[in-house]
């Protein structure tokens, strides 16, 4: 559940229930329905039988990667096809956790993102930013020859985004360190705690296989930056509905 606290005229603070309505973000599901479409269509999830079982399956999904994943090392080889894969790759997942933790988080936080920045708005913003994302993660394991796949890096930029919207929200979070107890806490809170992991972690990382915390600092950092030259003034969130809770990162 996201709520924004506001202040009226006389100092009150109310309490909104914020996400956005049922089809008032039809990008937000619709690149969620893409994204879970492609991962069915493709041969990590199991459901494609001619891409056969075992050793095979194996080399089917390592060439579906390296088809439409970024490889570092070979992006800055000019080729068309290579400037292209930051795109594709945000549609592309490593798993069924992979792909169910970002639809979450994209699910939760970027109904109400586009209802504030306007459908167009959020589509470029969403894309441009996840491309950014990957790129600048290419630049900075160059000689890389691992895959990136995963809209973690544009969903990055809707939680920066969020943050820099709506500063005020509070958010349900469920912490294991906490007993997992839902606890509700300010949106800023949850979101800084978040991106100050991914910068520890990025600190830590190599350039091996494993989560590319680089593309999630530098997109939550995109978002918040860029988040409002797209929004559209005066825009608000017009109905009230309780968003799904979640947990899991990008």
């Amino acid at each position: 559940m996201i709520e924004q606290r506001d202040a009226g005229p006389l100092g009150a603070v109310r309490r909104l229930r914020l996400p956005a309505a049922a089809g008032g973000a039809p990008v937000t599901y619709g690149l969620m329905a893409v994204c879970c479409l492609v991962f069915l269509a493709g041969p990590v999830s199991g459901f494609g039988p001619s891409y056969g079982t075992a050793d095979a399956a194996l080399a089917a999904q390592a060439g579906y990667f390296e088809r439409w994943g970024v490889i570092p090392a070979d992006l800055w080889d000019g080729s068309a096809h290579a400037w292209l894969t930051p795109f594709t790759a945000l549609f592309v997942h490593g798993g069924w956790l992979h792909l169910l933790g970002n639809m979450l988080f994209l699910h939760v936080f970027g109904a109400m993102a586009e209802e504030r920045m306007g459908h167009l708005g959020f589509a470029l913003f969403y894309t441009g930013c996840g491309y950014l994302t990957l790129v600048v993660y290419a630049a900075a394991y160059a000689d890389s020859a691992q895959t990136l796949v995963g809209a973690s890096g544009a969903i990055s930029a809707v939680l920066g985004a969020f943050l820099r919207l709506f500063p005020r929200a509070r958010v349900t979070s469920i912490f294991p360190f906490l007993l997992f107890l839902p606890l509700r806490f300010p949106a800023w809170i949850v979101l800084l705690f978040w991106f100050a992991l991914q910068w520890l972690a990025a600190r830590s990382a190599g350039s091996g296989p494993g989560v590319a915390y680089l593309a999630h600092v530098a997109g939550f950092a995109a978002g918040f930056v860029l988040a409002r030259g797209v929004h559209r003034r005066g825009a608000r969130v017009k109905t009230p509905a309780t968003a799904t809770e979640g947990e899991s990162q990008p």
